[in-house]
């Protein structure tokens, strides 16, 4: 897959992903980087740890969070992005589910759309994507958790938003996929996704991993935010087994060194 001016061999590798939120209330990193200097500095110690790609978020999508207006998320995320590419190498996701967002991101010079309602939420952004070029995560979510299996109408959701993806024009080799973990799913939901994680494959499309310090990860070892990093590692590990192939995640030198043992292993 080629995101911006670099080619993501996603079938033979793992890539990281880190996470820079430019918004004050972010469930974990809320308030910390929503500052142009600040936002820099943790985009340069990212790309230190081991970063492939930074992913921008200018809204929390954390539970209860407070929606924003396009106008307020457009002029906290493109600012950083056109930083971003003129200081760094480094590819750039932009987190939003709008289209008005995604077009400005993309204009300010983002090269992959990471959209956590899967094109659902907004008829326009897959034209978006597609009239770009740009290429495309989308990820498992719905506004219920009425599911008759929670793994087997995930899959049916996602190829739900692969047909519009397609049919708007996206390309094939453009998209890829996050069974949305944290997103309308309870505990034991997310646990079952984590379980059958390998069931993603039969989908086609490489797969991004994004359970980086959540609710999923506290309530089963029933600690806070600030101290997730170990049961994190853990999914990530199980993600890669799973054949997951971008891990999106806060503690990037961490994650990239048990993940780098993990795949030793696999491909001794």
């Amino acid at each position: 897959m080629i995101i911006g001016s670099r080619e993501f061999d996603l079938e033979n590798h793992f890539y990281m992903m880190g996470i820079l939120n430019v918004t004050p209330d972010s469930f974990s990193d809320g308030g910390k980087f929503n500052d142009m200097d600040k936002a820099l500095y943790q985009a340069e110690k990212l790309i230190e740890d081991g970063a492939d790609i930074l992913d921008i978020g200018g809204e929390s999508t954390r539970p209860n969070h407070i929606k924003i207006g396009s106008a307020e998320e457009i002029d906290r995320v493109c600012p950083v992005i056109e930083r971003l590419k003129e200081q760094f190498d480094v590819p750039v996701s932009l987190d939003t589910y709008k289209s008005d967002v995604a077009a400005a991101g993309i204009a300010a010079g983002a090269d992959l759309l990471n959209d956590i309602w899967g094109l659902k939420w907004d008829g326009n952004m897959a034209k978006v994507i597609a009239d770009t070029g740009v290429a495309c995560c989308l990820m498992h979510n719905r506004p219920d958790m009425e599911y008759q299996d929670v793994v087997v109408d995930m899959l049916s959701d996602l190829r739900e938003s692969v047909d519009m993806a397609l049919a708007a024009g996206i390309e094939k080799d453009k998209i890829m996929l996050d069974p949305g973990i944290g997103f309308a799913k309870d505990l034991g939901m997310n646990l079952m996704v984590m379980k059958h994680l390998d069931r993603m494959k039969e989908l086609g499309y490489p797969v991004l991993l994004g359970t980086s310090r959540k609710s999923m990860i506290g309530k089963t070892l029933n600690l806070p935010v600030t101290e997730r990093e170990e049961g994190t590692l853990a999914t990530s590990v199980l993600g890669l087994m799973a054949g997951c192939s971008i891990f999106r995640v806060h503690d990037v030198k961490t994650n990239l060194r048990g993940l780098c043992m993990a795949e030793a292993i696999l491909k001794a």
